[in-house]
């Protein structure tokens, strides 16, 4: 299956803001099931685009706008190739869970086993899982799955009552929020079990006839869990699904702060609005490779006008240059 994504932020300023520096993550990865089979990222004012792979993959571009301006565009432009993923057995193997704690015992995925700044346990995470009866049993497969589906039943889907710094507490306590919500409150509950589980940002393409219930003009999110003989395994609390050829992964993380679509700061004194619009639709075939455009990484800024400007722009490629190599 292919689809054609439209990923685009606006930014806009109360007042011109004299330089902004920005970093996205909304290029999808080459991994399992899905092929990138095409990337472009603009701006709008237009700047030069460098980019970089971070400690899990992810790949990372970042921008600066030295010029005052009072709006930013960042469009991200994509041809993604998905295909069916392997179907999962019914359970694991009684030994599975004493395998985890083997691979815990190595610290390989201390990261994705210990508390992060949005997933971290909390008295109301501990009576959550009380009352869902969350504990070790069975093989963790099995439980992982029944996780997801009860996260799904106990939680309601509602935007807006939630914002992406909120501490899991908040939709714990109404029992409602949004897929980063429901990601997080999984990510705390399994980590707590003893599974390693990692946080996924990427899009869903919606069906009419699927009734998802997040907001197909968003990004998504999920979690994965790390488990013996499969590897990382997807779950989708927000929808009550096992991801499949319409999840379309585009970075990993211990939680929402390390994978954020856009990060950034600007030198000024002005309030900021912030507007984001996507669209997945399923798309043919692209052309053979070798007719293909290749995949842009970064473009080009125009001119510079003075010998002034050009030394500003030398100086801040330098200082990202430094800055990546610490």
């Amino acid at each position: 299956m292919f689809y054609s994504i439209r990923h685009v932020t606006r930014f806009a300023y109360s007042t011109p803001v004299t330089e902004s520096v920005t970093e996205v993550r909304m290029q999808p990865r080459n991994e399992g099931n899905q092929r990138c089979v095409k990337f472009e990222l603009t701006t709008q004012p237009r700047a030069r685009i460098l980019g970089y792979r971070d400690y899990l993959g992810n790949v990372v571009h970042h921008f600066a706008h030295p010029g005052k301006h009072s709006t930013l565009k960042i469009t991200a432009e994509m041809t993604m190739e998905i295909t069916p993923a392997t179907p999962l057995p019914a359970s694991l193997s009684g030994s599975a869970w004493q395998e985890l704690d083997a691979l815990a015992q190595t610290g390989d995925y201390w990261d994705f086993l210990t508390p992060s700044q949005f997933a971290r346990p909390t008295e109301h995470l501990r009576q959550l899982a009380r009352e869902l009866g969350i504990e070790r049993r069975d093989d963790p497969l099995s439980l992982l799955c029944e996780i997801n589906t009860k996260i799904f039943e106990h939680f309601d889907y509602a935007p807006a009552t939630t914002t992406v710094d909120s501490p899991i507490d908040h939709a714990l306590e109404d029992r409602r929020g949004v897929c980063q919500d429901f990601a997080h409150i999984m990510l705390a509950l399994v980590r707590e079990l003893g599974i390693p589980c990692r946080y996924v940002s990427g899009y869903l393409f919606h069906n009419r006839e699927d009734h998802d219930r997040s907001d197909a003009s968003a990004t998504h999110a999920w979690v994965e869990a790390f488990l013996p003989e499969l590897g990382w395994v997807g779950f989708d609390p927000t929808n009550n699904l096992l991801p499949n050829e319409r999840h379309i992964r585009t970075a990993v993380g211990r939680d929402y702060a390390d994978v954020p679509p856009t990060r950034g700061v600007f030198k000024g004194v002005a309030q900021s609005e912030l507007s984001v619009g996507v669209q997945v639709v399923p798309a043919e075939a692209p052309p053979p490779e070798e007719e293909m455009t290749p995949m842009a990484t970064w473009v080009s800024a125009p001119p510079v006008e003075d010998d002034q400007q050009q030394q500003q722009q030398q100086q801040q490629q330098q200082q990202q240059q430094q800055q990546q190599q610490q």
